[in-house]
């Protein structure tokens, strides 16, 4: 496979040992562009890029502003907070993909640019539901049941995920092609 065709992931660190580091693990299946602080992520970034790791806290322009700008232009990537930030409520209305929690190990970086990459190949409802999916893990995960039971936000993200599964469900049983169907319900039910 070329260069040309391989996919674009621009890594969005205000470390550069970090962002180098990372670039070294995806270079082999990845065309890497790194980035060292939220202007040039912005300069950055186009059409090509078909994933961007961003770091969240950073001085100047944050990860959270980068990545709204990301949204506003309209730029079609999959998106994945990379950073030390513990997640909170907030998480559920940002226009992310998915979050890691720092440290991060070679596979977790791989595989979430591969679930990422895969991702893209999905209709807007799937990326949805696997996005709000991936908020609503790191939720569980870092807060108590108590808190998770008193968010206003968490309730709208699983009264929103059950009518997306809903709606993902009747789209399936109507999908005529059975390798993607199959496909699609093997990462549906990872």
């Amino acid at each position: 496979m070329g260069r040309s065709s391989d996919p674009t992931v621009l890594i969005v660190e205000d470390e550069p040992d970090l962002a180098d580091l990372y670039a070294a693990w995806l270079e082999d299946s990845c065309s890497v562009r790194t980035a060292y602080n939220g202007s040039q992520a912005l300069d950055a970034i186009d059409q090509v890029v078909d994933v961007v790791l961003l770091d969240r806290r950073m001085p100047g322009l944050s990860g959270d502003t980068v990545l709204n700008t990301i949204r506003d232009r309209g730029l079609d990537c999959r998106v994945a907070m990379v950073t030390a930030v513990e997640p909170s409520f907030d998480i559920v209305e940002m226009g992310f993909d998915d979050y890691l929690v720092k440290p991060v190990s070679t596979d977790d970086l791989t595989s979430t640019v591969d679930q990422l990459l895969l991702r893209s190949t999905y209709d807007e409802q799937l990326q949805e539901f696997f996005a709000l999916a991936s908020k609503k893990a790191i939720l569980d995960k870092q807060k108590t049941e108590a808190e998770l039971r008193s968010s206003e936000e968490y309730a709208r993200l699983e009264d929103r995920l059950a009518v997306l599964r809903s709606d993902i469900d009747d789209t399936m049983a109507q999908l005529d092609d059975q390798n993607g169907y199959s496909r699609a319900c093997r990462d549906i039910t990872r």
